[in-house]
């Protein structure tokens, strides 16, 4: 307040100086953002990655837990929603989509190819029918693996070192993805989130297309590639993709 000579006080039309020490941390030059650094962390991780994984990024997941509301606005602005299953432990994002609405898309769709899409029918076969059974895990060896996915492909795929290392560099991208981890050389163990990667009904429309389709006629057309939307713009060249 600013007293005047008449002895009448009126609002002071300045604000208070704030000293410095008491302004908002700078993390780089002219930087206005609002978020902690750990929270900054995290959110461009999510639009990096495609899963976020309570068991391998537990810090970030941590983050992640206590600040969900904030993460999932900022993620909103952009037309994005963000997807947080606590009980498997697994966050991902997804585009927003609307008919009746103007909304520009941020996350480009790129889908597993022909090999990937078949790697995962295999592992998500293997899963449910595991869990089925009552065990704590699934596993899988990667002859096992080359085995059922090389007799979906035919010899114009070209020879069978070729296709094994389609299935092979499958495996690693979907290792990658934290689909299943590899315990030891060549022994994988298949994580819960292929259930979310692939559902229940579409492994059922994909397996009665394989049931009901000639060995060639697979080869050639392929089941149809599961959708997978991310901002990495990397795609593996010559890993068997279907046109």
């Amino acid at each position: 307040m600013t007293e005047l000579t008449t002895g009448e006080t009126v609002d002071d039309p300045f604000i208070d100086p704030v000293a410095m020490e008491e302004d908002p941390e700078e993390l780089f030059p002219g930087d206005r953002g609002v978020l902690d650094p750990a929270v900054r962390r995290v959110l461009v991780r999510l639009l990096q990655r495609r899963f976020l994984l309570a068991d391998r990024h537990r810090e970030d997941w941590a983050v992640l837990v206590e600040h969900q509301p904030l993460l999932e606005s900022r993620l909103n602005d952009v037309f994005v929603r963000l997807v947080v299953d606590h009980e498997r432990g697994v966050a991902y994002k997804e585009q927003v989509r609307s008919d009746d609405r103007d909304v520009p898309i941020l996350l480009r769709d790129e889908p597993y190819s022909r090999a990937e899409t078949l790697v995962l029918v295999h592992l998500r076969t293997v899963y449910q029918r595991e869990v089925t059974a009552g065990e704590s895990s699934a596993h899988v060896d990667v002859e096992e693996v080359e085995q059922t996915v090389l007799t979906y492909f035919s010899e114009s795929d070209g020879d069978t070192a070729r296709r094994q290392r389609w299935i092979r560099n499958a495996l690693a991208r979907l290792r990658g993805d934290g689909i299943v981890e590899e315990e030891s050389e060549g022994r994988y163990r298949i994580s819960p989130l292929v259930e979310i990667v692939l559902s229940a009904e579409r492994l059922r429309a994909l397996g009665e297309w394989l049931r009901t389709r000639p060995s060639a006629e697979q080869a050639e057309e392929g089941p149809g590639p599961v959708p997978d939307e991310t901002t990495d713009p990397d795609a593996d060249e010559d890993d068997g993709s279907a046109s």
